[in-house]
């Protein structure tokens, strides 16, 4: 399918959220950060967030905030809910995880990025949510951008080591 004219392009932030149609493109720049895809194959309408950590330290209340893996795919699960589908009826890819800082990590279970993957894999099972695509962790940044017409999310992985750089749909 070709792009759709007028265009709505998103940039998110870390801690952004954003649900929309087939009109819709929506890129971030990921670290340690994870971000979540959901796109509806029929429907054409979709999603992403972009997380920094799995959890909020302490649940002070209020709002959620889509800083946090839980929150956020909460926040998700309600728009998904609002569009009137069922989250099952999505198709979910998982990106980011990366590793910044390997040189001074290395060995070091405790990762954020790796943290980050393993909240989002684990929340995705207790909603009993299949991850249809994953291009997570090592090291380095990622470039996203997802297209809400066809479902299609290009990825550009960056690693600071080699500064080899690799293009990827997935």
């Amino acid at each position: 399918m070709r792009k759709p004219a007028p265009l709505i392009e998103v940039f998110l932030q870390p801690g952004e959220l954003y649900f929309g149609d087939r009109h819709t493109r929506i890129r971030t720049v990921l670290g340690s950060c994870v971000s979540l895809v959901c796109w509806h194959p029929f429907r054409q309408i979709g999603g992403m967030f972009h997380f920094l950590l799995p959890t909020r330290p302490t649940m002070a209340g209020g709002e959620l905030d889509g800083r946090y893996a839980d929150e956020a795919l909460e926040l998700m699960l309600r728009e998904i809910r609002t569009a009137k589908a069922r989250p099952d009826e999505f198709r979910i890819q998982l990106f980011g995880g990366g590793s910044m800082f390997p040189d001074v990590m290395r060995g070091n279970p405790g990762q954020v990025g790796r943290k980050n993957v393993e909240a989002a894999r684990r929340l995705l099972d207790a909603h009993g949510l299949a991850c249809s695509g994953a291009h997570v962790e090592g090291v380095g940044h990622r470039s996203l951008i997802f297209d809400l017409w066809n479902g299609h999310v290009s990825v550009r992985h960056s690693a600071p080591e080699a500064g080899h750089k690799a293009d990827r749909r997935a």
